[in-house]
């Protein structure tokens, strides 16, 4: 059910090796010239890891001034293994401990990621209990928690410790979580989820913000304890009160921002901000759900805002060209032994997912006007419908809606009744039911994409939309204006041996 290969999705569906995986070790360096060498060699340990094949440590000197450029260039030499590879990258100028840890995302290559400081109050030792859930639990980020109950902690700074149980508060009420240590340094994360998240700051805020966005983009986290010796201020420790306030402002912040995907070919930007309105998705789910059969496939179903308003079914397979979206589809699966996730190309026939008898529903909502070929991509849909099977297909309608929000979307064509029903009839397929669908919508599409050329929604016009659909339901079948949208539901048209 897999389609071809895709970055990504072997893991997200669960293909990979599940016994073993590998590491990228990312170690952001700044003037550490006398802890740094003790501290990279410590990570050796992970070459003995029975759940790594694959260990590669990725050092970024933050340009230094003090002598840890020379003691790196001396612990490189002659450094590397069968299982473990060091890189080493320096900075021409001081970016801070974000822009290290950019640098050396970008250069990461293995399957999860994990931040290492560079002096020693963290032992790497602990990483590998840190993966053992990735490998047995099918977790998206696991934290390493210093306050869940470690075998060992060096005893320091009890203020710090009520500052660090705050903030975690804060960031518990913000996302929902039940997280103990939010402020930790030991993050392991899927490598192909962190890259695809935008890190925007550059210091100790850097901790608020990935947690806030991994809950954002539903990634599943895991907690596990870790041993902790904290390091006093003549030891070089430089986090302080004001790394605190700086926090509370992030916290605050990103709880409001929903700049939780860096710019990709699939407009998940965009799709992640109309993702904001709930009750506007229960609108579309509320349409679509009396046509649906126990048999299910959904092509494009995103990060499953419609699939978790359409199960529970017999049978639900969950499909997308998106890895990202795939492996949140992915995390959907557990307690739902009915739901299946499969790449899915709607122009090619060969990666659909097969089912013996064919499907009694396919679910496509803003998927058709993506493809070069529509009628190809209904000629696909209608050959996986089983007998008497239906199609329910959303499409944008009004071709004078047409601007700058459908590029950015992808959109190659906007229809109307008489071009969607001839594609439809050259696919060999027929319209049973047409309906009009968001005519309010129409309204505000225009505005944005033709008159003003935005290239995404604002969240405030979001959010007020999502306030709004109860009352723009009501009035959608009387307002004078055309619909935003075109639901039509389809089966196979009559031929040579059908009835």
């Amino acid at each position: 059910m897999a389609g071809p290969d895709v970055p990504g999705l072997a893991s997200a569906v669960g293909l990979r090796d599940p016994a073993v995986t590998s590491l990228s070790v990312l170690v952001p360096v700044y003037n550490e010239e006398y802890l740094v060498a003790e501290s990279l060699g410590r990570l050796e340990v992970l070459g003995d890891s029975p759940y790594l094949t694959k260990v590669e440590v990725i050092v970024v000197d933050d340009c230094s001034t003090d002598d840890t450029p020379q003691v790196l260039d001396t612990f490189a030499a002659g450094r590397g293994s069968s299982k473990l590879t060091w890189r080493f990258l320096r900075h021409e100028r001081n970016g801070g401990k974000g822009a290290a840890i950019r640098t050396a995302l970008a250069q990461a290559t293995c399957e999860l990621t994990v931040i290492h400081d560079a002096d020693l109050e963290y032992h790497p030792r602990d990483l590998s209990r840190l993966v053992r859930v990735f490998v047995e639990d099918e977790a998206d980020a696991v934290f390493g928690s210093r306050f869940a109950g470690a075998e060992a902690r060096r005893t320091l700074y009890y203020r710090h410790v009520l500052g660090n149980k705050f903030l975690t508060f804060l960031c518990n009420l913000a996302t929902n979580l039940n997280l103990t240590d939010m402020e930790t340094c030991y993050k392991a994360v899927r490598t192909d989820l962190l890259k695809s998240i935008p890190i925007e700051s550059n210091d100790f805020r850097l901790e608020p913000e990935l947690t806030i966005k991994l809950a954002k983009r539903k990634a599943r986290i895991h907690e596990v304890p870790i041993s902790y010796s904290g390091r006093s201020y003549q030891e070089g420790k430089k986090i302080g009160w004001l790394d605190g306030l700086k926090a509370l402002v992030a916290i605050a912040r990103f709880r409001i921002s929903d700049e939780v995907y860096v710019k990709d070919a699939y407009g998940s930007l965009i799709l992640a901000r109309l993702a904001r309105a709930p009750k506007f998705n229960n609108w579309i789910a509320d349409v679509i759900r009396p046509y649906c059969g126990t048999r299910v496939l959904e092509i494009g179903a995103g990060v499953g805002n419609l699939t978790l308003r359409l199960v529970p079914r017999a049978s639900y397979v969950a499909s997308d060209v998106n890895p990202l979206h795939l492996a949140t589809l992915a995390s959907l699966r557990t307690d739902r032994p009915y739901l299946n996730v499969a790449y899915c190309d709607l122009s090619d026939r060969a990666s659909f997912p097969a089912r013996a008898g064919g499907y009694d529903t396919v679910v496509c909502v803003n998927v058709i006007a993506f493809i070069p070929d529509d009628v190809q991509a209904l000629a696909n849909i209608g050959s996986v419908l089983a007998d008497g099977g239906r199609a329910i297909v959303l499409v944008p309608h009004g071709p004078r809606n047409a601007g700058t929000l459908d590029d950015v979307l992808g959109h190659r064509r906007r229809y109307t009744r008489d071009t969607l029903t001839a594609a439809v009839a050259a696919a060999g397929l027929e319209v049973k039911e047409l309906l009009p669908f968001n005519r309010a919508g129409t309204l505000a599409w225009y505005i944005n994409g033709r008159l003003l050329k935005r290239r995404a929604f604002g969240l405030l016009q979001v959010k007020l939309l999502n306030q709004l659909t109860p009352i723009l339901r009501r009035l959608d079948g009387v307002l004078p204006l055309p619909p935003l949208s075109l639901i039509a539901v389809l089966t196979r048209a009559p031929g040579p041996g059908r009835s």
